[in-house]
């Protein structure tokens, strides 16, 4: 469920799938992109926050449980649709700003990344994990993380699949700021207040001006994911992951 709530013109949009850590299933990923992309073209609508529901989890990433059902296409789609989520978020002539309030994980890091900034909870833990199920990031952070941390950070984080907590985040500069759980939300209304104030013009050119520099080559990192969902590692490490046991790879 994708609930958006507006006050003047800020609006939140908040993903509420609790049960499952706000993790993104099929459904969810599609209803989210469709809401962006009305707030987008909104001009009444001057920023967005985007952030989970709950005090546990952004995203804790993508359905890892739907993702073991996908062959090559089906994936393919998957991951189509993650970028074009993202891209909204990158793209829309607005800001963006995430509020992270707990797990940002694999596509929910991805998503916050895409963001303008990125406000955390200091209880919050980001990363790209997904190396551990035997894929790569599928909705742009091969791209994304190495411009925002650094290319040789950005490779570590993302071979090993370590997490970071709030504090290394920042120091990283993987987020702008971290507050107290009670304090996230507020901080993060109040500066998109502030950004809602100003002329939205001058941010959108601003945001574009910036932009130009960033893109780089997320079809090549959309078919290295997709491609694989063909093999023996990605099958064994999302049936580990479901199982609750350490996968076996065997480069196959």
């Amino acid at each position: 469920m994708i609930a958006v709530e507006r006050d003047g013109g800020v609006a939140t949009v908040t993903i509420d799938r609790q049960e499952v850590l706000n993790a993104l299933d099929p459904p969810t990923l599609t209803e989210l992109r469709d809401r962006l992309a009305e707030l987008a073209a909104d001009g009444g609508t001057r920023a967005v926050v985007l952030t989970g529901a709950g005090d546990r989890a952004f995203v804790a990433g993508a359905d890892i449980k739907a993702m073991s059902a996908m062959d090559i296409g089906q994936a393919q789609a998957w991951g189509a649709l993650g970028h074009e989520t993202a891209s909204l978020l990158e793209t829309m002539p607005k800001p963006t700003i995430a509020a992270v309030n707990g797990f940002a994980l694999g596509g929910g890091c991805e998503l916050a990344l895409a963001c303008d900034v990125r406000y955390a909870s200091s209880a919050a833990k980001l990363g790209q994990p997904e190396v551990s199920i035997g894929i790569i990031p599928g909705w742009g952070g091969t791209q994304r993380l190495p411009r925002v941390v650094g290319i040789g950070r950005a490779k570590e984080l993302i071979m090993t699949g370590r997490l970071v907590d709030a504090e290394e985040a920042l120091r990283i500069g993987l987020v702008n700021a971290v507050f107290a759980p009670q304090e996230l939300l507020q901080k993060t209304l109040e500066l998109a207040a502030d950004l809602a104030a100003k002329s939205p013009l001058v941010l959108a050119a601003a945001k574009q001006a910036m932009n130009r520099t960033l893109y780089g080559d997320l079809s090549a990192e959309a078919e290295a994911f997709a491609g694989l969902f063909g093999s023996d590692d990605q099958r064994e490490g999302m049936a580990a992951f479901t199982e609750k046991r350490v996968p076996r790879f065997t480069g196959s």
